[in-house]
């Protein structure tokens, strides 16, 4: 039985006095899950899990750096086993900080490419992408010429003066890309082009991904950045209006002459004091008999999630 869903870290306390409580021998077919992802799509995964194995999960659910702060001041009492989280970034934090533990893994390693594990350094900490999203450009069919916004770099052309839409630059989403810009371009001119960005947007960052694109449909903006995901939400609904959004828009997966569009990644990692370590690694592991259908080419890496 597939235990509720907590609301968030506001819940932790309770979850983990209870589980201290309990005697050991009634926690074998126990879970322990702490994630930063909070979608439909898991939960019909988790109780898929739990029907197959008889294996029991306890969520708590928050942000990573939430998660990650949580993980640091439960130490060695921490009775997380297995940790999600979704940005590329934070898994990095997490697997030099020696928050996860190894996890050798044929299954995994067969079913995942090693660009997207974060092999043990040293420190014997390691994790496992379990979906991937790209950060793609969407236009105004209307009002930009798709040639013009062919790159990132090319939001900051002076021709898309007023047309540029993102949400806040203080987001993961956008943060990871603007490392990746810095990696890429390096940082002088990473600086210059995210000025570059700011002096051409049409308003204040604000809303989702989902609002920068219904933004860029009715003309407020004439490009923006959107994650693949939020995308295929709206080509796959059958409102009238998302229909509309859709037609008034276009695609473009940038930089394809170049490093190649920005690809951020969800994972999957072993607790470092996981207390049902067996459990976790057949969670990690797991597999339904009819994987999701992934949304887009680069959505699924294992098979096993949809894309976030």
């Amino acid at each position: 039985m597939l235990r509720p869903k907590l609301p968030a870290l506001a819940a932790a306390p309770a979850l983990g006095a209870a589980l201290a409580a309990t005697p050991a021998q009634a926690q074998d077919k126990v879970l322990n899950l702490y994630s930063a992802r909070h979608y439909q799509t898991d939960e019909n995964l988790y109780a898929e899990f739990t029907k197959q194995t008889g294996i029991r999960i306890n969520r708590i659910e928050a942000g990573d750096e939430a998660i990650l702060e949580r993980l640091r001041n439960e130490g060695a009492n921490s009775p997380a086993d297995v940790i999600l989280l979704v940005d590329a970034a934070r898994l990095w934090k997490a697997q030099i900080e020696g928050l996860f533990q190894p996890l050798k893994s044929t299954v995994l390693e067969t079913r995942i490419p090693a660009a997207l594990r974060g092999k043990d350094d040293g420190k014997g900490s390691e994790w496992f992408g379990i979906s991937t999203r790209a950060r793609v450009i969407v236009y105004n069919k209307a009002k930009v010429d798709a040639a013009l916004v062919q790159n990132y770099e090319d939001l900051a052309r002076p021709e898309l003066k007023g047309k540029v839409c993102t949400r806040s630059g203080a987001h993961p989403y956008m943060l990871s890309l603007i490392g990746a810009m810095s990696e890429h371009l390096g940082e002088a001119k990473a600086e210059q082009w995210a000025s570059g960005v700011v002096a051409n947007f049409a308003r204040k960052p604000r809303g989702g991904d989902t609002d920068q694109i219904r933004a860029v449909a009715t003309g407020e903006c004439g490009v923006a950045l959107t994650n693949t995901y939020y995308l295929v939400r709206l080509m796959r609904s059958d409102k009238p209006a998302d229909r509309e959004v859709v037609q008034r828009i276009g695609v473009v997966w940038p930089d394809q002459k170049s490093f190649g569009t920005h690809v951020n990644v969800s994972g999957a990692a072993l607790a470092r004091h996981a207390p049902h370590r067996d459990n976790a690694v057949r969670f990690i592991e797991y597999r339904p008999a009819t994987p999701r259908r992934p949304i887009s080419p680069t959505a699924t890496t294992s098979g096993r999630w949809c894309a976030r």
